[in-house]
């Protein structure tokens, strides 16, 4: 398929949920644990961008998304505490 095509179906399906609610809670949870995972990474990114001139650089991946984002700020302290210990 098209990539303009997929983003346009899922596009329109996001706006469908947001002007209809999700249907069942499983939904919804599986919607926050996505929300979740952009808010981590986009931690991780300003991390490595702030981080680039002290050498801290933690890769941008599902796990760590995972940690950071569930985790919150202080998982985005022990990722970089672990990075540094271990690498």
């Amino acid at each position: 398929m098209e990539p303009i095509i997929v983003i346009s179906i899922l596009g329109g399906l996001i706006l469908i949920l947001l002007f209809t609610g999700a249907p069942f809670k499983p939904a919804r949870y599986v919607g926050q644990a996505a929300i979740k995972l952009v808010i981590g990474a986009l931690f991780l990114f300003f991390l490595n961008a702030a981080g680039n001139r002290y050498g801290i650089h933690v890769p941008i991946n599902f796990a760590t998304s995972a940690v950071s984002g569930f985790l919150g700020i202080p998982g985005l302290f022990a990722l970089v505490a672990i990075q540094q210990w271990v690498m």
